[in-house]
């Protein structure tokens, strides 16, 4: 089996169960100079995401197939080989301050903590960031997981802070989402990114929120008709 990383072909002269267990081979017996992350190595931590063919995957999950192009995660600085540096994650989620705000200590029910479970699944993986077709135009574009991790906390009964973070969501955040849905098709862990910010929308527009693109939207000549013309 042949695969390529960052365009380099590499054969693999073993059987393999997985793209990391490839990675590994190539390291310890073609190129032991090649860079990248691993961790748990069982789809729990998401170190070893990477593209595979232009999708997201985790190295540790994936089955590998004759011909695969391997590259880093997009929009991250690389820094070697398919090692990205990470760092601004914790940015991103320090900005829209996707945690706790306000605690307010609760009783929490098996109906409360369900409400939250699946979003707690996030493992930071980055497969739904660099799925996102909206940062290769607006890099400042808050992101799928902050924005999922940011309506975790505004459906969690202990935060008192909830238009709070409806507030930290508007500029760079909520709106500029096209609901494409590469987040959702991309996430490892079954998360649905998507639905959770047409929820925050809605949450929005509840706290006295708008798309800010609604207002600039002309409802004139592509109708064929003249708004200001009267009856």
């Amino acid at each position: 089996m042949n695969i390529e990383i960052n365009s380099k072909s590499y054969k693999i002269e073993k059987a393999v169960a997985t793209l990391l267990e490839a990675m590994i081979y190539i390291k310890e017996n073609t190129e032991p100079t090649l860079g990248f992350d691993y961790g748990c190595k069982s789809g729990v931590c998401g170190a070893c995401s990477i593209r595979v063919n232009g999708k997201e995957k985790l190295a540790c999950s994936y089955t590998p197939q004759d011909g695969d192009k391997i590259e880093p995660l997009k929009y991250y600085p690389q820094k070697r080989d398919l090692i990205v540096d990470k760092s601004s994650q914790k940015e991103l989620l320090k900005r829209v301050k996707a945690t706790l705000i306000s605690y307010n200590e609760q009783v929490l029910s098996q109906e409360d903590e369900a409400k939250t479970q699946v979003q707690s699944d996030c493992i930071l993986c980055s497969s739904c960031y660099s799925a996102c077709p909206v940062i290769d135009v607006n890099p400042l574009f808050t992101g799928p997981f902050a924005l999922t991790k940011t309506y975790k906390y505004t459906i969690d009964k202990r935060e008192e802070a909830t238009k709070e973070h409806i507030d930290n969501i508007q500029t760079n955040g909520v709106w500029d989402c096209t609901l494409c849905n590469e987040c959702t098709l991309a996430c490892p862990q079954g998360i649905d990114p998507k639905t959770d910010i047409t929820n925050l929308r809605n949450l929005s527009a509840q706290n006295g929120y708008m798309d800010p693109n609604f207002g600039n939207m002309s409802f004139g000549g592509a109708f064929g008709f003249d708004p200001n013309g009267g009856f």
